[in-house]
């Protein structure tokens, strides 16, 4: 790709303005040259730039208007969150900058080259992913509490935390009532919403889970095999939950090859009749959509709900 003429690219403050950030935020002695910021596709929410030194050097930055910083806010805590338990071949990319320039929230990170998809790049993210699970699990940073101690984002939804030692009632009052409520406001009158809130902690009661570090947000899109080996994870949701949660947005929405769940199973089993809260934890990802982006996803949570109900 071509890099665009600096006076020509939209949505960036002026080049000297961004030089002069880009050497705040990384700690650099003396002025930088800032020579291309090339457009990137990819993103629904914020737009995304690569841009370059003349030292050769790239950095990955994301722009939006000032009103999105608390959301640029929340992915950067949440990349150092997921940053500190990351082990390879998985890496977690560490916000370098964030904050707000010519009436620009912006976020600096890493510039990573992607590669091709192949088995053994995805097994090892799967097995990469379990280690996240397992090490954060191990720690015990939460104290045995499913939450986080602010809101966040989901995307560009509102996420509802707080603590709750009850693993299942955090899951109906944080996670699924507030996407039903949101529904409810916009007209979308789900059938058997109340009663699968109630029903969702006594389902979810007999499950011993032990509070791990999630993405949260895991779709095949937020995650990418690198070109110099492992795979990246990014755009994350946080929170301690059920580590199933992440395996289970991973089969949604085209979902992860196989070898990504070979690689999960060979490093950190998941428990006996986990395939079937997967319906129950993707309920939330369908509600948000559904949200987000209307009638279609309606439908199946709508759907979703139903066979719930029915089993």
């Amino acid at each position: 790709m071509l890099a665009a003429p600096l006076a020509w690219v939209m949505g960036l403050p002026s080049a000297n303005l961004l030089a002069e950030w880009l050497q705040q935020q990384l700690g650099e002695d003396g002025p930088l040259e800032l020579v291309a910021q090339r457009p990137v596709g990819g993103g629904c929410i914020h737009k995304a730039w690569q841009l370059e030194l003349a030292d050769g050097r790239q950095w990955f930055l994301k722009s939006n208007g000032a009103e999105a910083l608390p959301c640029l806010l929340a992915e950067a805590e949440g990349l150092r969150a997921l940053a500190r338990w990351a082990r390879p071949p998985v890496l977690v990319p560490e916000p370098l900058g964030v904050g707000v320039l010519g009436g620009q929230a912006l976020l600096l990170l890493p510039w990573l080259a992607f590669s091709g998809a192949n088995r053994d790049g995805w097994f090892g993210v799967g097995a990469g992913l379990a280690a996240l699970h397992r090490a954060s699990a191990a720690a015990g940073a939460s104290e045995g509490r499913f939450g986080w101690s602010h809101d966040n984002v989901i995307g560009s939804s509102p996420q509802i935390n707080g603590w709750d030692n009850d693993w299942g009632r955090f899951f109906a009052d944080c996670r699924l009532a507030p996407q039903l409520s949101w529904a409810s406001q916009q007209g979308q009158r789900l059938r058997g919403a109340q009663q699968l809130l109630e029903l969702v902690p006594d389902w979810l009661g007999g499950h011993q889970v032990k509070p791990a570090l999630v993405h949260g947000d895991l779709w095949s899109g937020n995650a990418a095999l690198l070109a110099g080996g492992g795979g990246a994870l990014f755009d994350p949701a946080v929170y301690w939950g059920d580590r199933e949660v992440d395996l289970a947005m991973a089969q949604l929405f085209g979902g992860f090859p196989r070898a990504f769940f070979a690689g999960y199973e060979s490093s950190w089993p998941l428990g006996p009749r986990s395939q079937e809260r997967v319906a129950i934890y993707n309920l939330y990802h369908l509600l948000n959509h559904a949200n987000l982006f209307g009638d279609a996803y309606g439908a199946q949570a709508q759907s979703s709900i139903d066979s719930l109900l029915a089993q």
